[in-house]
């Protein structure tokens, strides 16, 4: 019952998140064809439960929207990635799919921020040039990181000022 009601949990945040749900008669559609994904699937079935759950616990440490987007867009995609083994000649995987497609769509953005999270982890750190090139950037990327830090103490100290606290 807990994976029933995890997918939709997903989707529903996803979507509400990021302004896609024109009416509650799109959500409660969604939910039939979930319903329906759940038995073929055969959710219900009892090692569901082992583990915990795969993406909303995750979901939880992702705290900022942009961040959110880069989380929820690696999730869509790993969805999407499923349903591609998935009868599609079934109108509720059909329909889901569609949502989904939608959703990564609106989350481009996000994608490539994984894409590039993805290739820094594949960056051969040993190789020789790869040193050099990463020793020539060292200063700009701190640059950068101390722009960023100073512009959250910038906004912590205009707070502290507004905030009669």
């Amino acid at each position: 019952m807990a994976f029933q009601t995890y997918s939709l949990f997903v989707l529903s945040v996803i979507m509400i998140s990021f302004g896609h749900v024109e009416n509650r008669l799109n959500l409660l559609q969604l939910q039939n064809d979930i319903d329906k994904l759940k038995a073929d699937f055969n959710s219900s079935h009892s090692d569901v439960a082992d583990g915990g759950p795969i993406f909303t616990e995750k979901l939880s440490s992702w705290t900022e929207r942009n961040e959110k987007r880069i989380i929820l867009s690696q999730i869509i995609s790993m969805y999407l990635k499923m349903l591609e083994n998935t009868d599609r000649s079934k109108a509720h995987v059909r329909n889901i799919a569609e949502e989904l497609h939608t959703l990564k769509e609106s989350l481009s953005d996000g994608s490539k921020k994984m894409e590039d999270l993805k290739d820094l982890t594949k960056l051969q750190m040993s190789d020789l040039k790869i040193q050099r090139k990463a020793v020539n950037e060292l200063f700009s990327v701190l640059q950068k990181l101390g722009d960023t830090s100073s512009s959250h103490k910038r906004k912590r100290r205009q707070f502290q000022r507004l905030c009669k606290c």
